[in-house]
């Protein structure tokens, strides 16, 4: 009999609870800060911009979070996501380990950014808020939240980063679809946009700009709250599904990673697939080598500074500390639109610290070869970003080859690349080049972290 390629969860067997990996780390994170006092915020401080229910589990320590049965009825439209052994991949590089991933592509939005713009959407309109304002880099999170908001009854307005926005047209007509309002960020709408597009009218957006944008909104009305697609705890929290059914998965396929690998930008899909494993290990179970795959054009984990740092340009956020590349910081315009954040989640930054994963960063077009390399093998075109996450997977595959050792390999492939076939047409014709950062840019970045009192 041959070995399976696909392995299946049945819907009556998708979790019922997320994992929350602060409840077994042996050290607690560094306390948010209030950027005018310098204490440590409270959730009121919170409260103009999330709803209670999610502020609640921002700083829960409770080690699971029931997932309503509500939000556990949108996800059957596509959850539990299959996990693939990647029997070609594995030939075409003749290695001996066996590699295997999480598909999260399946969902309507073709990414894992659904796992937390329903729950997100679902605790809002629960709270009585009619509009969700938010940031997006390539668009996946701001499609997801676009479909998030017409399932719960929200209106939702998009800000787009500039150079994704032209970059990715089809991503902004999917948002549009789904009914939210998308728009180029800076824009002309916000004041802080305003400020960015008198000082540099050509400027091509940020993520951290498109936050303050999304954030000066919210803050102006009562019937608007702000979402984000990626850095905090609770975001990283509704993504741990995808690592509670890869380990169920893994078990029916009677194996076990000895490494864990996802591509990271802010960290959600990263601590989605690894924080369950992490924590599987930390309460003494088999621990795996976690590596976190980032852009060598946005390194936040491989030369960012652990500090603490404002999660916006506008420096409208609390301080949290993090692996940081400074708010201001700009980086070039490659096409993982996703990944370019100047900053790491601060609860996947302190588990870096407690040496508890590794990280590297890879080239753009190192990156598409491999995703090239993968599609050519299994049928499925990645994500630019889910690309960095087969680039270290193809490395560690090559490294169990070079050393005979058969691993048995895990990555995430966070979401399909359907919406950048531009990108792809780019790579073929020798257009698509390696984007690398300013060096003075990013040490004046960095020159600028606040002060905190130690």
């Amino acid at each position: 009999m041959s070995t399976p390629t696909k392995y299946l969860l049945q819907e009556s067997q998708m979790p019922k609870f997320w994992y929350n990996i602060q409840a077994d780390l042996p050290k607690p994170m560094p306390a948010v800060l209030h950027p005018g006092t310098m204490q440590p915020i409270s959730p009121d401080d919170l409260a103009p911009l999330f709803p209670m229910s999610i502020i609640e589990q921002e700083v829960s320590t409770e080690r699971e979070i029931e997932i309503p049965e509500a939000v556990r009825e949108v996800f059957r439209l596509w959850r539990p996501s299959p996990l693939f052994r990647a029997h070609r991949l594995e030939q075409a590089l003749g290695t001996p380990a066996k590699i295997f991933y999480k598909y999260e592509g399946v969902s309507p939005a073709g990414s894992h950014k659904p796992n937390s713009a329903i729950p997100q959407a679902f605790y809002n309109a629960q709270a009585g808020v009619r509009r969700l304002t938010t940031e997006t880099g390539a668009g996946q999170w701001g499609s997801s939240l676009a479909m998030a908001g017409q399932i719960f009854g929200l209106d939702v307005t998009v800000y787009q980063v500039r150079v994704s926005y032209d970059q990715k047209p089809y991503r902004r007509a999917l948002m549009e679809t789904y009914g939210a309002r998308c728009v180029a960020s800076p824009s002309a709408e916000t004041e802080y946009g305003r400020r960015v597009l008198a000082e540099h009218p050509d400027h091509p957006g940020s993520l951290g700009i498109a936050i303050s944008e999304a954030v000066e909104i919210a803050a102006q009305r009562e019937d608007t709250k702000y979402a984000l697609g990626s850095v905090l705890n609770h975001v990283l929290l509704h993504q741990t599904i995808i690592g509670l059914e890869a380990m169920e998965q893994m078990q029916m396929a009677d194996a076990w990673p000895d490494v864990v690998l996802a591509c990271t930008g802010g960290g959600s899909n990263f601590a989605g697939l690894a924080f369950p494993f992490i924590g599987h290990g930390l309460r003494g179970g088999t621990a795996p080598r976690i590596v976190a795959v980032e852009p060598s054009a946005c390194p936040s984990l491989t030369r960012g500074k652990y500090a603490y740092d404002f999660g916006d340009t506008a420096h409208l956020t609390p301080l949290t500390k993090m692996h940081t590349l400074g708010s201001t910081f700009t980086p070039p315009g490659f096409h993982a639109g996703g990944l370019r954040y100047h900053g790491m989640a601060p609860l996947v930054s302190h588990v870096r610290e407690l040496g508890l994963m590794e990280a590297v960063a890879y080239n753009q077009v190192d990156c598409f070869a491999a995703g090239v390399a993968f599609a050519r093998a299994e049928g499925i075109v990645p994500a630019p970003e889910a690309n960095h996450a087969v680039k270290g997977a193809i490395e560690e595959a090559l490294r169990c080859k070079r050393e005979g050792k058969a691993e048995t390999i895990l990555f995430n492939l966070s979401g399909h690349g359907h919406f950048d076939m531009t990108a792809y047409q780019r790579y073929f014709a020798g257009d698509l080049k390696d984007e690398s950062y300013d060096e003075r840019e990013l040490a004046q970045a960095l020159s600028g972290l606040p002060s905190v009192p130690a």
